[in-house]
């Protein structure tokens, strides 16, 4: 009787998977419609601002972003819908269309629920701001167009969301326009990143020239039936990467995302773990068949992350601004993920975004509890706030474990597979064939990158809990509305990695399928103990060596250590 109800519950949750899949549309509508609700309603809920309108609306989307990933956890086929839209000459119109796999669901969980969680923590953070109804639309609207790229099977529509974001990101950074640092990081972002998308453009036309077609369905078709040149493929990857430097803040792109932790904390929490910074990443894992027939864009796609994942790092070493350390971090994780891409671990790079997201937004928010309490950014005004705030201090002790890569932490299941992949790239065997030099130099500069990141964490932790309290008045902990979001994500950074089990429904790339095509068989070369030990230790060194450092070096007027090396 058990087995059967069991079995009658596991065909309903599949028929519900199927049919969400189906009509995957719906949960990138939600948050236009709390957009548009939020705008026609808030003002007349003036005991909340329209907030509980995009909270429910956005866990409405979340759940159903879980029940299209249980389809695919099942095996589920990849859905390419269409529906006709406008003719722009010549017999040709653009559709409207979605494109629903593995990756499609992969993302959708991630924007959705950090969307959610931010959400909610935003509801207390942002509590008395005189535009709170506005600043409840933009998220709404930013969450929206995220969903807009993801789903996209056209370049063009993918291009619309792209900007989309981009307007999104330049209203919330700068969401505090009266100051000039804001207005300022705003255009900055704005401009830079507007630097890369010219050239992601061009690429697209070229991809157009082509093949007449801007369906990513029938590009990717036509790339992996080699009907396209690989010197065309070869320009039209530089190109697409040009677009994912100036949105994911790589070298030498990444000048705008320091500036804009000017916006509001939550509006970092999102643009870093699940919005305008994964788009890129994002973009290079989609197009992935278009990169992987060229040796010098995937070669290009390493360097440029193995410069920026070393170069960050350091930057996030001596940083006092507790947000400018996790700006710096996310340039850093997001150059792992990019240079995944670059030795053919695609699989491995959307792993680590995905346990990155709930461990940076963690942060983030973590960071926002704490700025909440102290009305300061800079560490030097903290210290000793772990006997004040403690479910803070503990979640962000998680987030910051994670972040090291400590097992059993998701960050630790991700960055471990994305050193042992460049290494197995180095050696000819990883998934694709041939010795890469850059393989090697890939795992050199990731193994470093995890000494500084666990380092540069330590530090940070250590100079806003530990030691004695430096800022003025009497810090407090925030309210439950910003306390529950970091429990969850707390909990997600502890349990997200286990999803990466090659022996739990064949591991994560079964689902991602990223460089694989439909029907191909997922290998996995298995664990190498070697490797995992020496990434471990390089990860315990730098907690070790950021505790010697600082510990009994907390006091007020104390020199931070750091500048004495």
């Amino acid at each position: 009787m058990v087995t059967l109800l069991a079995q009658e519950g596991g065909a309903a949750v599949a028929e519900a998977g199927n049919w969400v899949t189906q009509h995957a549309w719906i949960i990138a509508a939600l948050p236009f419609l709390a957009f548009v609700l939020v705008w026609a309603l808030g003002k007349r809920t003036p005991t909340d601002g329209g907030s509980y309108i995009g909270i429910a609306l956005m866990g409405l989307a979340t759940v159903l972003s879980y029940v299209n990933l249980a389809a695919f956890v099942g095996g589920g086929p990849t859905v390419v819908r269409s529906v006709h839209w406008f003719p722009y000459g010549n017999g040709l119109d653009l559709p409207l269309t979605m494109r629903v796999d593995g990756l499609t669901a992969i993302m959708f969980v991630v924007v959705c629920t950090v969307s959610l969680m931010v959400q909610i923590y935003s509801r207390g953070y942002m509590h008395g701001d005189k535009r709170y109804t506005w600043f409840f639309m933009c998220l709404s609207l930013f969450t929206g167009s995220m969903l807009i790229v993801v789903i996209s099977d056209t370049l063009l529509q993918l291009v619309i969301g792209w900007e989309l974001v981009g307007v999104c990101s330049y209203l919330l950074i700068g969401f505090w326009w009266e100051e000039k640092e804001n207005s300022n990081a705003a255009i900055k972002a704005f401009v830079t990143t507007r630097t890369g998308d010219v050239a992601m453009v061009t690429g697209v036309l070229l991809l157009w020239n082509a093949t007449h077609t801007f369906s990513i369905s029938k590009i990717i078709e036509m790339a992996e039936a080699h009907e396209i040149s690989t010197v065309t493929l070869t320009a039209a990857a530089l190109l697409l990467f040009g677009g994912a430097i100036g949105k994911s803040a790589q070298f030498p792109l990444y000048v705008w995302l320091p500036d804009a932790m000017a916006g509001p904390t939550p509006v970092s929490a999102l643009i870093h773990a699940a919005t305008m910074v994964t788009a890129g990443v994002f973009l290079i894992a989609r197009m992935f068949p278009i990169f992987e027939p060229s040796p010098f864009a995937l070669t290009f796609v390493a360097v440029i992350g193995a410069i920026t994942m070393l170069m960050a790092a350091l930057l996030a070493m001596v940083q006092d601004d507790i947000k400018k350390v996790l700006a710096y971090s996310t340039v850093s994780q997001l150059a792992y993920m990019v240079a995944a891409l670059g030795v053919g671990a695609g699989n491995a790079s959307i792993f680590h975004l995905f346990t990155h997201a709930w461990f940076k937004a963690l942060l983030f928010l973590g960071a926002g509890s704490v700025i909440h309490a102290c009305h300061s950014n800079n560490m030097s005004d903290m210290g000793g706030l772990k006997k004040y705030m403690p479910t803070t201090y503990w979640t962000f002790l998680i987030g910051t474990i994670a972040l090291a890569g400590i097992p059993p932490f998701a960050g630790f299941w991700s960055k471990d597979e994305i050193l042992t992949e460049a290494y197995r790239y180095g050696a000819g065997t990883g998934e694709i064939a041939g010795t890469h030099v850059i393989g090697y130099i890939v795992y050199g500069v990731g193994l470093l990158t995890a000494f500084l990141t666990a380092f540069y964490m330590t530090r940070a932790f250590m100079l806003t809990f530990e030691g004695e309290y430096r800022g003025h008045g009497t810090p407090h902990e925030s309210p439950r509305s910003m306390t529950l979001p970091l429990v969850v994500l707390a909990g997600l950074s502890v349990v997200a990695g286990f999803v990466g089990f090659p022996s739990w429904h064949k591991g994560f790339a079964a689902w991602t399928r990223v460089g694989l095509p439909e029907g191909a068989e997922v290998h996995f070369g298995g664990a190498s103990l070697p490797l995992i030990v020496i990434s471990v230790l390089a990860a315990v060194g730098g907690i070790a060596f950021g505790r010697r450092l600082y510990r009994d070096r907390l006091t007020a007027g104390a020199q931070d250590p750091i500048e004495k090396l």
